[in-house]
């Protein structure tokens, strides 16, 4: 996933707490249950056809996300995540979005947010762009960190150590840390260039920065995915990168094979 910012997002540096988010009416309600988010007309019709692939309600249930929740999604993205997560905290919750400063915003997370301004009035961002800045949110003030798809991004740039270390300053006590990422084959040797990284290397990183494991899971496993592509997991759908007579191979295959894991924080 491309490290990319909307400018729309506001900046909020000295949040310690969820705000109180006064929100607007809108044709569109806002989602009181994780259910009600994952189906709601808050989402482009596109990125629900992916939901075989991501399988949204299923992971964010795994991970045990609530409405109430400060939450913070690293590097959004192009707001795949962001249109589940921001309209279902949008009245009890609070959604910060840690992104690179210096990223060009993202036009399809930009028309969003200003499609419905009443939600993107209560999206906050923090700067995130390990190993040179990776303050996500005040310490202790975090109920649950997502990340998804990332982890490769930050190993290629030598930042995953700092990655981890803010996750775990940014979470409360009890906090969550939920992490999916494309898996690498566990007996070859790993290449964060081609977007995959073993299960094993991603558990040792959490538990370096002082993460325990709570559990894993298979929702987003994919037997399929061979993980031997010439321009790596981004041959796959959706990126795609490979021949248009190779289409009907790939989409086949489907996106790749991921690890979904759940960390906590101690409390002591």
């Amino acid at each position: 996933m491309k490290m990319v910012v909307a400018s729309a997002l506001i900046f909020l540096a000295a949040c310690n707490s969820a705000p109180s988010n006064p929100v607007a009416k809108t044709e569109v309600p806002l989602p009181q249950t994780l259910e009600e988010a994952v189906n709601s007309e808050f989402r482009t019709t596109d990125f629900k056809l992916r939901d075989q692939y991501r399988h949204p309600l299923d992971t964010l249930s795994f991970f045990g996300l609530k409405p109430d929740m400060t939450v913070v999604e690293i590097t959004p993205g192009n707001g795949w995540y962001l249109q589940i997560l921001a309209p279902l905290l949008a009245k009890n919750g609070h959604y910060i979005a840690a992104s690179a400063k210096n990223a060009h915003g993202n036009e399809d997370m930009t028309a969003w947010l200003k499609k419905y301004p009443e939600v993107a009035a209560t999206v906050t961002h923090s700067n995130f762009n390990p190993p040179d800045s990776a303050h996500i949110a005040p310490d202790g003030t975090a109920d649950m960190v997502l990340t998804f798809r990332n982890v490769h991004n930050w190993m290629s740039k030598r930042g995953e150590k700092e990655a981890f270390v803010a996750f775990f300053k940014a979470l409360k006590p009890g906090g969550i840390l939920g992490l999916v990422e494309h898996r690498a084959d566990p007996h070859k040797k790993s290449n964060s260039d081609s977007g995959y990284v073993k299960e094993s290397e991603v558990i040792k990183l959490a538990t370096k920065a002082g993460f325990k494991l709570v559990n894993k899971s298979e929702i987003n496993a994919n037997p399929n995915d061979t993980k031997d592509y010439p321009e790596g997991v981004w041959t796959l759908p959706p990126v795609n990168k490979h021949p248009a007579s190779e289409n009907a191979k790939y989409l086949a295959i489907g996106e790749s094979d991921r690890m979904t894991l759940k960390f906590v924080k101690p409390a002591n």
